[in-house]
Parts: C-alpha cells; structure tokens; sequence
C-alpha cells in the first residue's frame, strides 16, 4: 500500500505514532538524567553520614568549593532535592506510561487500518 493508496486520516494516526514515539524517547532520556541525579544525591548523603564531625565538607557552587561548616542545613538542602528529584521522576514516569498506553492504542488501529499486515510501524521497546 502506498502512500497515495492511505486515507488521510491514517497519515494523520502515523504522524501521532511516529510523534508518540518521539516523546517516549524524549522522557526516558529525562527521567534516565534525573535518576542519575537522584543517585548522586543519595550517594553524597551517605557518605555524609559516613564521615565524623571534624572532617570539612565543602559544597560545589558553580566553579567554586564553598566550606559548609554548618551540615544540618547542607543534609535538609540535599533531602529536599532528593525528595523534589523523587516527585520529578515519578510525575515522569506516570508520563510515560500514559503516553505508552496511547501509543500501543495507536499502533494497534493503524495495523488494523492497514489489515493487519507487517507495514505496521515496529514498536518501541521503551519503557
């Protein structure tokens, strides 16, 4: 079947398809970088768990090393980020699956449309 021989409005579902795909891909890359952040938010907090009281701790602001004499307020400032970078990959993650269910329902009319034959666009593996 070519192009010419598709009605208009299955162009119009392949474009939302192809769009679709294109939005998974783009919130899996971001939810993949905030995981990434959230991994080196929780691995910074245990290693300020880990190490005594006399030992300095400076925190990275821009291109300089600030000393944090006070760490109370330095662990409340990494635990709300954690805890913002969690709601983040979360809201991204019900994104994704929202945007996957459409997608597979997309896919599926389209292969209809086209009769069930193997000119169906493959599916996305992610997820």
């Amino acid at each position: 079947m070519s192009m010419k021989e598709i009605s208009p409005q299955l162009q119009n579902q392949i474009a939302q398809y192809q769009q679709l795909q294109q939005q998974l891909q783009l919130l899996a890359q971001q939810r993949l970088q905030l995981e990434a952040k959230l991994r080196e938010i929780e691995g910074t907090l245990e290693e300020l768990g880990k190490i005594s009281g006399e030992t300095q701790v400076y925190k990275s602001i821009g291109m300089l090393l600030v000393r944090q004499d006070d760490r109370e307020s330095l662990k409340k400032e990494l635990d709300d980020h954690k805890e913002t970078l969690t709601v983040r990959v979360k809201s991204i993650q019900k994104q994704e699956k929202s945007l996957s269910e459409r997608y597979e329902q997309l896919g599926e009319k389209i292969q209809q449309a086209l009769g069930g034959g193997s000119a169906t666009p493959p599916a996305s593996d992610e997820t």
